[in-house]
């Protein structure tokens, strides 16, 4: 689970630093609100499987 959820935020901080990059963008837009949401579907994730369990 702790890998799932890593994956998750570091897709999501990846992700947002190559946007920011493409896109050639002074404050780093995208990687702000990537890792956010990122990091709320992992806890989405683990809240989900704690309950299932």
């Amino acid at each position: 689970m702790a890998v799932q959820m890593a994956a998750i935020i570091v897709g999501g901080v990846l992700g947002g630093i190559q946007l920011d990059k493409w896109l050639v963008l002074e404050f780093p837009i995208f990687t702000l609100v990537l890792t956010l949401l990122s990091v709320f579907l992992a806890m989405y994730y683990f809240i989900k499987d704690v309950i299932k369990k």
